[in-house]
């Protein structure tokens, strides 16, 4: 969400750390980077990719599909420099897999030319990371870092393109940090578990167990083929399941010598659901708008000028601190209130009436970092300090430049701990972000699906996007609505839990603006199979949440044209 004049050009501009997936995040190196394991590392550490500068053409790289080759110009230096070409739904990945020590830091770095080139590393045993540049006309250079876990041996560095976008360059590729240790010849890699099972199954989570590894040191748990869990003991319990769906499961034995092979799979299948999370008192169908507590050339209004078709109001944003979680929030004096008691009565005027009032964190400009358990932990203090100061009923995240699940999902649970299962928990990541269940937002998402209320996707200022069909999609239609939020749909959110979100006007946002006749049909394809344009899902989802808008505030320059059209149109579904 936008504070600035001018509403951001594209939503596309935000890291891909939350953003993964379908639309995987990249970053790129140069040689000669300082190891943030710091002590001995200087500019001249040793880089540990193979053929980093693609001078032996391909070798030690894979890239997908047969997308790569090797081109002489243009170069960053050397003689040669990698081409990947993506075609229909191959994103021209091209990866190669490095040797490295446990608990030790790698900065990874290239440079790189071309439209939405990206690059990460993988398989980490901590955050996996990446990076990306939306345009790089000329040579870019792009870095990210990462520290490995207690089992971690080997990581998977890759660079990638764009459904639908032409070739990229990369060239001087480099991860630099300690070197791989081979490990003990003595101590061998452990053997694949036996005796996988499944234990206590709910709605959203499936346990298991396995027998011990003689020489293990660690177990990796893996659902449909993708690694999930990380863990030193012989069980596990994966959440974040969506209601009566089968799941496949296989598990690994790790150690300082490498991974074992996978076990023999079993298959679990989750209970039935009530079909959704938290909420408190939001109705079945819901419209949220965001009001901004800053004046950027929109109607400046009060909480009690916003349209009473708006079921849930994110107060746009509470502000970092100079504490690492924490946040903050503070009126502006551009907002007109003579007080804050104002703003806090109109907040309690507007539950009065039914309607829900959250906090939102982040934005556009928004720099809330939780990225350990303290800052976790300051995160959901700060936010129920603020829910007890103002009267807001829970939180809205909306990070647009990036966001940890593992700590994310920590610092909400901790926040419903203490709130109770009233708390109405909203997001709205960028399209980008929901593009596949390993992206780190849709994770934090499937994790608190048991007290999240509604995922509003912000579905513009993005560009083209896949669909769940693995078509390309242009924003500004039906179509591109549907098909991105069927990824959500059968990616394992309830349909009570995912909404459209969309620009009240064209002012609203830098561009994806689509008429409220656009949102009304896509709305009709999605609960009633009718108005779809060229895609018609397989299936109807009639609990689906609505819609978001940003913002109120745009909604009212424009004579309120969006709520009034939109707002009928979700109160009236089935």
């Amino acid at each position: 969400m936008d504070r600035a004049p001018h509403p951001r050009n594209t939503r596309l501009r935000r890291r891909f750390a939350r953003l993964t997936s379908a639309f995987a995040t990249a970053a790129l190196g140069a040689t000669g980077l300082v190891a943030l394991g710091g002590g001995a590392a200087s500019a001249a550490a040793a880089n540990l990719a193979q053929n980093p500068g693609f001078e032996s053409g391909l070798s030690g790289w894979t890239c997908s599909a047969a997308a790569g080759t090797t081109v002489t110009s243009p170069v960053h230096s050397g003689s040669a420099a990698l081409k990947a070409t993506p075609a229909g739904t191959d994103n021209a990945r091209c990866a190669q897999t490095v040797a490295v020590r446990p608990n030790s830091s790698y900065t990874l770095s290239a440079w790189v030319q071309g439209s939405y080139v990206y690059l990460g590393a993988s398989g980490t045993g901590t955050t996996d990371v990446s990076t990306w540049t939306p345009s790089a006309t000329g040579w870019q250079q792009l870095s990210t870092s990462f520290t490995t876990g207690a089992n971690t041996t080997s990581v998977t560095v890759y660079t990638h393109g764009w459904y639908g976008q032409p070739a990229y360059y990369a060239d001087d590729i480099a991860l630099t940090g300690p070197g791989g240790d081979p490990g003990d010849p003595g101590d061998p890699v452990p053997a694949a578990p036996g005796g996988l099972s499944t234990g206590a199954v709910t709605s959203s989570s499936i346990a298991l167990s396995w027998s011990p590894v003689t020489g293990a040191t660690g177990y990796n748990v893996y659902r449909d083929g993708s690694k999930v869990q990380s863990v030193s003991g012989t069980s596990a319990t994966v959440t974040g399941l969506s209601p009566s769906t089968p799941y496949r499961f296989e598990v690994t034995a790790t150690n300082a010598a490498g991974e074992s092979p996978r076990s023999s799979a079993v298959t679990g299948t989750t209970s039935a659901g009530s079909g959704g999370g938290g909420g408190g008192t939001v109705p079945k169908h819901a419209v949220t708008g965001y009001w901004q507590n800053f004046d950027n050339g929109a109607t400046v209004q009060k909480l009690a000028a916003v349209q009473d078709q708006y079921d849930i109001i994110a107060v746009a944003f509470a502000d970092a601190t100079g504490t690492p979680g924490a946040v903050d929030f503070h009126l502006d004096p551009a907002v007109g209130y003579g007080s804050e008691q104002q703003f806090k009565d109109d907040i309690k005027a507007k539950q009065a009436a039914g309607k829900s009032v959250v906090i939102s964190i982040g934005g556009q400009n928004g720099t809330v970092s939780v990225n350990d358990t303290a800052s976790a932990n300051n995160f959901a203090n700060s936010v129920y300090a603020l829910m007890q100061e103002y009267g807001f009923d829970g939180v809205d995240i909306d990070l647009e430049n990036g966001l940890n699940a593992t700590y994310m999902t920590q610092a909400l649970r901790a926040l419903s701990a203490k709130a109770g299962s009233g708390l109405v928990i909203t997001m709205a990541p960028q399209t980008l972000d929901m593009q596949s269940t390993s992206n780190a937002y849709f994770q934090t998402a499937l994790n608190i699906k048991d007290i999240l209320t509604v995922v509003n996707t912000q579905y513009y200022n993005s560009g083209s996007m896949l669909g769940c069909d693995g078509k390309v999609y242009s924003q500004g239609s039906v179509d591109f609505l549907t098909a991105l939020a069927c990824i959500q749909l059968e990616g394992g959110l309830s349909p009570s839990q995912v909404g459209l979100g969309v620009p009240a006007s064209t002012r609203g946002a830098g561009s994806g603006y689509v008429s409220p006749t656009v949102v009304n049909n896509a709305l009709d394809c999605l609960a009633r199979g009718t108005n779809c344009g060229a895609f018609k899902p397989s299936r109807t989802y009639p609990a689906l949440r609505g819609a978001m808008t940003w913002s109120t505030n745009w909604d009212a320059t424009a004579g309120n044209a969006w709520s009034n059209a939109v707002g009928p149109k979700v109160h009236g579904l089935p």
